[in-house]
């Protein structure tokens, strides 16, 4: 569920919340009302994520869950959050919340296959069915499959790169 809290009047609140399609969004919230908005969330048992650029955003940052600022935002913002991320623009964020899940997705795959085998290659050459030369050649390999999985990471595309799609993250 996204929730659009904003300081700004609510006539420039409505007309960005529309822009992106947000429904529900409030206007002229102090600094207090974006903590006490996060605590209500919480409070119904909602994992809050919060992304915030101004300082009246620091007290609504310090109590989510998560807490992301943009590059752009004030120090004590930035100092507050759990995350920076590089720039002002919010596709950034989602690209930040697609590249942890994927990275995630990742050593979750790389420590699957490094236990499968291990639960292999210990027993065979505990056993000596497995030489010492064969285990280190078989450990090599494993190590490449692990590098080399993890190495799809650095291929990811931008998320919020609609007028090219198929550009390559190089920042």
């Amino acid at each position: 569920h996204v929730l659009l809290v904003s300081g700004d009047r609510e006539a420039t609140v409505r007309q960005a919340a529309d822009a992106v399609g947000i429904a529900d969004w409030r206007a002229n919230a102090s600094p207090d009302d974006k903590r006490a908005s996060v605590g209500a969330l919480q409070a119904q048992g909602a994992i809050v994520a919060m992304v915030g650029d101004g300082i009246n955003d620091a007290p609504g940052l310090a109590r989510a869950n998560v807490s992301i600022a943009l590059g752009n935002a004030a120090a004590l913002t930035q100092w507050t959050a759990d995350a920076v991320v590089l720039g002002g623009d919010l596709a950034r964020v989602a690209y930040a919340l697609r590249a942890a899940r994927r990275t995630f997705r990742v050593i979750r795959q790389n420590l699957g296959w490094a236990l499968a085998y291990n639960i292999v290659a210990i027993p065979l050459a505990i056993t000596d069915h497995l030489s010492p030369l064969a285990a280190a050649a078989g450990m090599s390999v494993s190590s490449l499959v692990v590098v080399g999985n993890a190495w799809r990471l650095s291929r990811m595309k931008r998320i919020g790169d609609i007028a090219d799609p198929s550009r390559v993250l190089t920042d």
